[in-house]
């Protein structure tokens, strides 16, 4: 076999069964190998090597497993090192595959050659390179586990061309490695249930690796025996029911007073499955000294980071079982704080009126989106601050449902909800996005017309780059715009010229009929939303 037959091999073996790329000539014997294998492994084409590799993200988010991003070297690798950086912040796995120079003149500045060790070393969890044909299936599996294990996140493996399409007898395709969940230790086990059982008011904050190890079920059991409030990472509003009475709110750009109310009572934090990214924790200062925290991640150094008392450093879910099982039932003081915190989160998610200055209310789009689509829809979301209203209305009601990159990159939406949709194939999937990021990476709804993946796109329109305009008018006043305006095409026929179906909204009214015949459509839709930039975010208008 080929080093490329090799790679393709392992690949298949551990379950990897879709891939995404922009091809290219430094990696043919790949694309032969997955040719032959296309049975096993879907292959999608995507127009741009970054969205190839925000799919790869969204997809490994809600697979709980990686899709391969082939690439070629230079330009591909570097225009994919966006979506590399996302999964790397967002604990996601996933595997990229760079096909490179011949060995013969690597580190010689060959034409578009590049040193991947140190380009990617800051931004991903590993970078890999066989050396030999026979050494392409070791270093697959090697970095299959690398990106799995522990904290996932994504690995790059660099292949040099000579590497993939040289030939060998013999060899092995190695099996992926038995395994099983490992319960905490005694000892942590022990000082974590006499920290919460001690408190006079613990709050948990819920975070990524809720998902990774399947632990929502075990996280609601947690919470009612501790009746303690739930708080979601940034962006992570799926990982507890937004209607459960533990539920407190998100830990997100804007927080209402209740949330630091509910802080400055908080004696013991129980962080399950967060790494306490600076977003969460407000550039790492709302976890204060006078606080216990107990921590269940896996990674050590995460543990290190935060400064945790305690450490379960074990599966999330057999962590929680046993915290539950050993706990004493909470004082009955804790429900009535819980409930009091849950009503007033309630009331700042509802959909209650607020004047709008545009003609379009986002509340009610937002509002129309969760009433028409299932539980199960996933929703994806750009880099803009139509988000906030998305972010503050929609209810997450079951587990893996949002795909919202944590590092907040434009033109993650699109690309975003394909990986998505190919990983929940039966899902509804809609894009949240703006007209910024739509103009970055909207050439892949041709993808998704393309692939028949029937995501449904609702594209805010406002002219500008709002978030930052924001900014500047806060900062400098209305008279400092510059450099935030931006030219809207007509996005409808644009979505129609890649064969998607398409709609515009010009008032509130229009959407929800707009929105539901987008959903009725069989293919790729998109509705194209006209807003006001004034009407600014959903925490308020811009003011004069």
């Amino acid at each position: 076999m080929s080093g490329g037959d090799a790679l393709v091999a392992t690949l298949i073996e551990h379950g990897v069964t879709v891939g995404f790329t922009v091809p290219g000539e430094s990696f043919l014997a790949v694309l032969e190998a997955l040719r032959r294998a296309r049975n096993s492994i879907r292959l999608v084409n995507a127009r741009h090597e970054g969205s190839a590799a925000f799919a790869a993200e969204a997809y490994g988010k809600i697979a709980l497993k990686p899709a391969a991003v082939f690439v070629s070297r230079g330009p591909g690798a570097t225009n994919a090192s966006i979506g590399i950086h996302t999964a790397m912040q967002d604990s996601t796995p996933l595997l990229l595959f760079v096909g490179d120079v011949p060995r013969r003149v690597q580190d010689r500045e060959a034409f578009q050659g590049v040193d991947y060790r140190r380009f990617f070393g800051a931004i991903a969890k590993a970078v890999i390179q066989p050396f030999c044909a026979e050494d392409v299936a070791e270093a697959t599996a090697r970095a299959w586990r690398t990106a799995t294990s522990g904290r996932p996140g994504p690995v790059v493996v660099v292949l040099p061309e000579d590497v993939t399409e040289a030939e060998f007898e013999g060899g092995t395709i190695p099996r992926p490695p038995r395994q099983t969940a490992a319960g905490p230790s005694p000892d942590a086990l022990a000082d974590a249930v006499a920290a919460i059982a001690g408190a006079r008011q613990p709050v948990i904050v819920c975070g990524e690796m809720v998902a990774l190890h399947r632990a929502h079920d075990a996280l609601v059991r947690f919470a009612d025996r501790t009746a303690a409030p739930v708080l979601a990472a940034f962006r992570r509003q799926d990982c507890f029911p937004n209607a459960h009475p533990a539920y407190a709110g998100h830990l997100g750009l804007t927080r209402e007073p209740y949330i630091g109310e509910l802080w400055a009572t908080a004696d013991v934090v129980v962080a399950v499955g967060s790494r306490l990214d600076d977003m969460t924790t407000e550039e790492f200062t709302f976890v204060r000294p006078d606080q216990t925290m107990v921590l269940l991640h896996p990674d050590p150094d995460v543990a290190a980071a935060a400064g945790a008392a305690v450490h379960l450093a074990a599966d999330l879910r057999l962590s929680l079982d046993a915290l539950t099982a050993a706990l004493p039932a909470a004082p009955n003081g804790r429900l009535a704080v819980r409930d009091a915190v849950h009503a007033r989160e309630a009331a700042h998610a509802g959909f209650a009126q607020r004047p709008s200055i545009g003609a379009v209310d986002m509340v009610k789009v937002v509002e129309a989106v969760a009433a028409q689509v299932p539980d199960d829809a996933l929703i994806a979301t750009d880099a803009g601050t139509f988000g906030s209203w998305v972010y503050r209305h929609y209810p997450w009601r079951q587990p893996s449902t949002q795909v919202a990159p944590e590092v907040g990159a434009m033109g993650a939406g699109v690309p975003g909800a394909i990986g998505a949709s190919l990983a929940r194939p039966d899902a509804t999937v809609v894009a949240f996005v703006g007209d910024g990021g739509f103009l970055m990476t909207g050439s892949e709804l041709a993808t998704a017309v393309e692939e028949a993946v029937p995501v449904k796109v609702v594209l805010c329109d406002n002219a500008a780059y709002a978030s930052i305009l924001i900014h500047q008018h806060r900062r400098y006043g209305a008279e400092a715009y510059h450099g935030v305006t931006v030219k809207s095409p007509d996005f409808a026929l644009l979505a129609r010229g890649y064969g998607a179906a398409a709609w515009t909204v010009r008032e509130t009214a229009e959407f929800a009929p707009a929105f539901r015949a987008a959903l009725a459509h069989d293919g790729p839709a998109l509705v194209h939303v006209l807003t006001d930039v004034r009407d600014g975010s959903a925490n308020g208008p811009l003011q004069k």
